[in-house]
């Protein structure tokens, strides 16, 4: 039995045949997918939508709403995290069968804080863009600023150049 190291193309390629001759020979691409789709047995959607914590299953410990005060918000769960940590240390000192019912309030914080951070992704990646795109119009405007320069400095020394050829009476051409 004869094995190849590498398999053979797949036969779309004999779409493609005429492709130099004439570019349009070759088939449109397929259309973009939209909504719900199955890959590797698993259910996928094409929206960027963030669940909310109730879809989740989840109790949410914020105000709802679109005009949450993320910062005040992220303070008040972080120091009420705090709080339960110390209060479990405590538990487990004094009650330690009791610890399951603080780890579930600590989870549920958990949860609350990872949510709203999640929320905060798209501000974030916004801002990102813009300081990649500031430092990229940075740049640019540097090694323009460095070839008018390096330019000048060309052009002055042609001119010197030029005067001393013209000094030594050399002929130009």
């Amino acid at each position: 039995m004869a094995t190849a190291t590498y398999p053979p193309p797949p036969p779309y390629y004999k779409l493609y045949k005429d492709y130099l001759q004439d570019p349009k020979s070759a088939p449109e691409p397929p259309p973009p997918i939209e909504g719900t789709y199955i890959c590797f047995g698993g259910n996928y959607t094409t929206d960027d939508v963030l669940p909310s914590l109730e879809e989740q299953g989840v109790r949410q410990l914020y105000p709802k709403g679109p005009n949450i005060d993320f910062k005040k918000e992220l303070r008040s769960l972080n120091r009420e995290l705090q709080l339960h940590i110390l209060e479990l240390a405590d538990i487990l000192v004094e009650r330690p069968s009791q610890y399951a019912r603080r780890v579930e309030e600590i989870s549920l914080i958990f949860k609350n804080l990872h949510h709203l951070l999640n929320s905060l992704r798209p501000h974030q990646a916004r801002a990102t863009l813009i300081h990649i795109l500031e430092l990229q119009i940075k740049r640019r405007k540097q090694a323009v600023e460095d070839i008018k320069r390096r330019r000048e400095e060309a052009q002055k020394l042609l001119k010197e150049s030029l005067e001393t050829l013209e000094d030594t009476g050399a002929p130009l051409m």
